[in-house]
């Protein structure tokens, strides 16, 4: 078994506040291919910037996190939404009965699952025809007066990168995936930040926590003079776009 690569817990409370939640486009994309009154695991849940969209169209989401940090702080941890529940559980090993869900959905996290262990899960615990969903967003697209200057702290970070990273870069394009494709239409993540929110975002990456434990040093400090610079008032808010790519596949009948 492959250990727990908790690259998060240390940066719960920042990856909370700064990273985009996904559109609606994609849940709708999901729902056209599961039923509403389906039956949801979301492993790998985080903090919650996907079971809040989950629920809003589906009857039940079991949300696991083998980090009990993320769970502390996930969305509906406060709120008792009836139709959450919340459990402390890595995403190859989930208590969840056999053929008891209808979707599995996998929000920017299955490049940190054993990814083989993960999807005999999957076969175990989804009913026929169910379905896997999971997505990845890749880097931020800078098409302005911030690419010059965001460039360089992703040049400083860039070696920190853990193995996984290049899965994300490849949009997961070179899996071998259990069950039949169901075709995706491109889609993208957008978000309104100020720039805190965005040295905020910077700071949760896992390289950014890697170059620090590496060097005693911060990169998004480092260069947060030249970020505001360029950015201007700290409160002006831009759009930032990433590439969000889903994989859809359904278990046979």
């Amino acid at each position: 078994m492959v250990a727990f690569k908790d690259h998060f817990s240390g940066v719960a409370d920042v990856y909370l506040a700064s990273r985009p939640t996904y559109p609606e486009a994609l849940y709708e994309v999901i729902a056209s291919a599961v039923p509403a009154n389906a039956r949801v695991w979301e492993p790998g849940c985080g903090s919650g910037q996907a079971t809040h969209g989950l629920a809003a169209h589906f009857a039940h989401v079991y949300a696991t996190d083998p980090s009990a940090a993320q769970i502390e702080r996930h969305w509906a941890k406060e709120r008792a939404v009836a139709n959450v529940s919340l459990a402390v559980e890595p995403a190859e090993d989930t208590r969840l009965p056999d053929l008891s869900v209808d979707l599995v959905a996998v929000a920017q996290a299955l490049h940190w699952f054993d990814r083989y262990r993960f999807f005999d899960t999957c076969e175990r615990v989804l009913r026929p025809g169910g379905v896997l969903a999971a997505w990845t967003y890749q880097d931020i697209i800078f098409e302005d007066d911030l690419a010059e200057v965001a460039e360089k702290v992703r040049d400083d970070i860039d070696p920190y990168w853990p193995p996984e990273r290049a899965d994300v870069d490849m949009g997961y394009g070179d899996y071998v995936w259990p069950f039949e494709a169901v075709p995706t239409p491109r889609l993208w993540l957008t978000a309104e930040w100020n720039l805190p929110t965005l040295l905020g975002y910077f700071g949760s990456l896992s390289a950014t926590g890697s170059y620090r434990a590496a060097t005693g040093e911060d990169p998004v400090y480092a260069h947060t003079p030249a970020l505001a610079e360029v950015w201007g008032d700290p409160q002006r808010v831009r759009t930032m776009r990433w590439p969000l790519i889903l994989h859809l596949r359904r278990k046979a009948v």
